[in-house]
């Protein structure tokens, strides 16, 4: 399962989230998303883990958690929609 993880502190390292969601069970992968102009960390990423019961359980757990001083958004992450263009002249 793909989790959403936002409103992290700009110092939250992947290790540190892989660290967290490690307590609920083995973590597949971690990914911070950066600016690409700057390599700053956009507040949020991506965890992902294998076995969705241990998912779902952390998820359940921190959501709305304090994490190096901020309150985490946490949830199942779903697609982004595709954009779709107007191709008129």
């Amino acid at each position: 399962m793909q989790i959403y993880v936002g409103n992290m502190s700009y110092g939250t390292t992947e290790e540190g989230l892989m660290s967290l969601f490690a307590q609920y069970g083995e973590v597949e992968s971690v990914k911070i998303i950066t600016d690409r102009e700057t390599g700053r960390a956009k507040g949020f990423g991506f965890v992902a883990m294998n076995d969705d019961s241990e998912a779902q359980k952390a998820i359940d757990e921190l959501n709305e958690k304090e994490f190096e001083g901020r309150t985490l958004r946490v949830n199942e992450s779903k697609p982004k929609p595709r954009r779709t263009y107007n191709n008129r002249y």
